[in-house]
C-alpha cells in the first residue's frame, strides 16, 4: 500500500502518495482555519523524516511540537488508519529539535547584520527609498573600511559616524542626512523594544545544522517556535526570507536527486507578500524557481491560494488543498481559482468538493514521473504516528536538553566589531582607568574576545557569508584603494599609506593611549621639579 520511494498521504479512489524524487518541486497546504492543515504539515514532515530528509517547520500556534512524542491511541484514529488501509499503524516519536528567535522556547537563532544585508534590514525596519540609499551606504562604508557589523549596536554606531562626517561621506558615496539618520536610527529603536535586538549577533546559526540526522538515519524535524513571532509579522516574514536566501546562496548545486536535501514548511506564508516592494518580492521568487535544483522543497501553508502570487504559485507543483467556505463573492473567487488549479477528476466536480469537505479531507494533485500533476483525488488523510497537539512545558525542556545542540547557541558572543572601533578611537585621548567590555546580558566581560571564525567554504570553494564584514557578501562592489590609505583614516588621524586593519587600528590606538600616558606623567615630573625650585 505504501510507495517505498514516496511519502503515504491518503486515500481516496486510490492510495495517494508525494513522490520524493520530486518534493523539491515545492508545494501548497491550503484551507480554512480548522479543516487540518497542521496535520497534514505533520504527516508530510513524519514522511520525510522517515526517509532521511530534515525538515524546518515554523510553528505558529504550537501544535505541531507534539510530534516530538509518540502519538496517543484514539478509536478515531486507529478507523481512518483501518478505512485507508494503513497496516501498521505504528505510534511514535520523531527526531525533533526546537529552536526560537528569543531564545526561551528552543535554542536560539541569530544572524549577523551583514548576513542580513541591507534589502531585508530595509524590509525589516519598513524604510522607504532615501532611507533604503542611506542604509546602502553605511554598509558600503563598513565594507570599505573592514569594520564587521555584527549586531545592532554596529549599525547604530556607523550610522552615528555617518551623521558625524556627513560631508566627508557626501564627497565619495552620495547625500547623507542627518534627518534621514535619525529615521533609520528611530526604527531600530522600535526593532529593539519589539525584541528584534535579540535576532542579531554572534554566534549565527550555521544552517548546516538543520541538515541532521538521527542515529537510526531519520532526518531531523527543526520547529521554530513562531507564536512570539506572530506579534511582529514582519520580522516573521523577514526572517524566512533570510534563511531561504542563505541557503540558496550557500548550496551547491545538486541536480535531479532521489530526495530532497531539505524541506522547509513556512505556515502563515502570506505574510512573506504582504506590502513587499517589488525587489523584495523579485527576491523570493528567484528564491523560489531557483533553489530547487539545489536539492530544497518549500511548502507554503495558507489559508487562500489567493494569498501567495500568480508568479510564485506556479511553481508550486504539489498542491493539498483542504476545504474552503464560500459565502461572499470574494471567497467563491477563491474557490474558483483554487478549484482551475488542479487537473479535473471527472468522477466529481472540484468546486463542489472544496466547499463540501468535512476535516481531515482534502483535495491532492501531486507531481508523477515526468513532473506531470495527478488528476486530483479527493483524499482521506492519514492520521499521524506523533502526538497530536502542543507539548506541554517540562515535556519540551526535556527535548532540549537531550538536543545534540545543547550549549552550541545559548552564550552570546560580542567580539570587537564596529562599535567597539568606532568608539574606541573617539576615546584615545581620554581612555577610561580599565576599559571593560559589557556583555549583552548586562554583565562584565573580563576575558579577551573569541578569535573571528574562519567563513565555511562550500563544495565549490567559494566563501560563505558568515559572520563578519559585508566584503564577503559582495567582494565585486569594492572600489579599488588609493595608496594615501582611505578616507575614514583620514578622519581618525591616520595620515598617509596604506589602510590599517582592524588589529593594526587597534594596537595603534593602545600605543597612542600609554604614549599619552608617558607624555603626561613625563611632564608633570617636569613641571614639577621647576615649580619646586622656584619654591626654594
Amino acid at each position: 500500500m505504501v510507495d517505498p520511494a514516496g511519502i503515504f498521504i491518503g486515500k481516496g479512489e486510490n492510495p495517494v502518495s508525494l513522490a520524493l524524487a520530486l518534493a523539491n518541486r515545492h508545494g501548497l497546504i491550503a484551507g480554512a482555519t480548522g479543516t487540518g492543515k497542521t496535520v497534514t504539515l505533520q504527516i508530510l514532515a513524519e514522511g520525510f523524516s522517515a526517509a532521511g530528509v530534515p525538515v524546518f517547520a515554523a510553528d505558529v500556534k504550537g501544535d505541531l511540537s507534539g510530534i516530538a512524542l509518540a502519538g496517543a491511541e484514539k478509536p478515531f484514529l486507529t478507523e481512518r488508519a483501518h478505512k485507508i488501509g494503513l497496516d501498521p499503524y505504528v505510534l511514535e516519536p520523531h527526531p525533533a529539535i526546537f529552536w526560537d528567535v528569543f531564545g526561551k522556547q528552543g535554542h536560539p537563532i541569530r544572524a549577523t547584520v551583514s548576513e542580513m544585508g541591507p534589502l531585508l534590514l530595509a524590509r525589516l525596519l519598513d524604510l522607504n527609498d532615501v532611507q533604503e540609499g542611506v542604509l546602502n551606504i553605511a554598509f558600503r562604508v563598513a565594507d570599505d573600511e573592514g569594520l564587521l557589523l555584527l549586531d545592532l549596536k554596529d549599525l547604530r554606531a556607523i550610522l552615528a559616524f555617518l551623521a558625524e562626517n556627513a560631508d566627508q561621506v557626501k564627497a565619495r558615496y552620495g547625500n547623507v542626512s542627518p534627518n534621514t539618520v535619525g529615521a533609520i536610527q528611530r526604527g531600530l529603536l522600535v526593532l529593539e523594544n519589539q525584541g528584534g535586538d535579540a535576532f542579531f549577533g554572534e554566534p549565527a546559526l550555521d544552517l548546516v545544522d538543520f541538515m541532521t540526522t538521527d542515529a537510526a538515519g531519520r532526518g531531523a524535524i527543526n520547529i521554530l517556535a513562531a507564536d512570539s513571532l506572530m506579534s511582529n509579522p514582519r520580522v516573521y516574514a523577514t526572517f524566512l526570507l533570510w534563511m531561504m536566501s542563505e541557503l540558496f546562496e550557500r548550496l551547491p548545486e545538486a541536480g535531479d536527486l532521489d530526495k530532497p536535501k531539505l524541506v522547509f514548511f513556512f505556515d502563515e506564508a502570506h505574510l512573506l507578500f504582504n506590502d513587499a516592494p517589488k525587489a523584495l518580492l523579485e527576491k523570493i521568487t528567484q528564491v523560489v524557481r531557483l533553489i530547487r535544483s539545489k536539492g530544497v522543497g518549500i511548502y507554503f501553508i495558507t489559508q487562500n491560494p489567493q494569498d501567495v502570487p500568480e508568479i510564485v504559485l506556479s511553481q508550486l507543483g504539489n498542491r493539498i488543498q483542504h476545504a474552503l467556505r464560500a459565502y461572499t463573492p470574494r471567497e467563491q473567487k477563491a474557490v474558483r481559482v483554487a478549484a482551475e488549479s488542479f487537473r479535473a477528476n471527472p468522477s466529481f466536480k472540484t468546486e463542489d468538493a472544496i466547499t463540501e469537505m468535512g476535516i481531515g479531507e482534502a483535495l491532492v494533485s501531486t507531481l508523477q514521473k515526468g513532473g506531470v500533476p495527478s488528476i486530483v483525488e479527493r483524499t482521506l488523510v492519514r492520521p499521524p504516528s506523533g502526538r497530536m497537539g502542543p507539548l506541554s512545558e517540562d515535556e519540551r525542556k526535556a527535548v532540549i536538553e537531550s538536543s545534540p545542540f545543547k550549549g552550541k547557541y545559548d552564550e552570546v558572543l560580542d567580539r570587537e566589531s564596529a562599535h567597539e572601533v568606532l568608539n574606541g578611537q573617539r576615546e584615545v585621548e581620554t581612555p577610561p582607568p580599565v576599559r571593560r567590555a559589557e556583555t549583552r546580558s548586562g554583565g562584565i566581560d573580563w576575558g579577551a574576545r573569541p578569535a573571528p571564525r574562519p567563513a565555511p567554504r562550500d563544495d565549490g570553494g567559494s566563501s560563505v557569508p558568515r559572520a563578519g564584514s559585508v566584503r564577503d557578501r559582495l567582494p565585486e562592489a569594492q572600489p579599488k584603494k588609493e595608496e594615501g590609505g582611505g578616507w575614514l583614516s583620514d578622519i581618525f588621524g591616520g595620515g598617509g599609506g596604506r589602510r590599517q586593519s582592524v588589529g593594526e587600528a587597534a594596537v595603534k590606538s593602545a600605543a597612542r593611549s600609554v604614549g599619552s600616558s608617558l607624555g603626561r606623567e613625563i611632564s608633570r615630573s617636569i613641571l614639577g621639579g621647576i615649580l619646586g625650585g622656584r619654591k626654594r
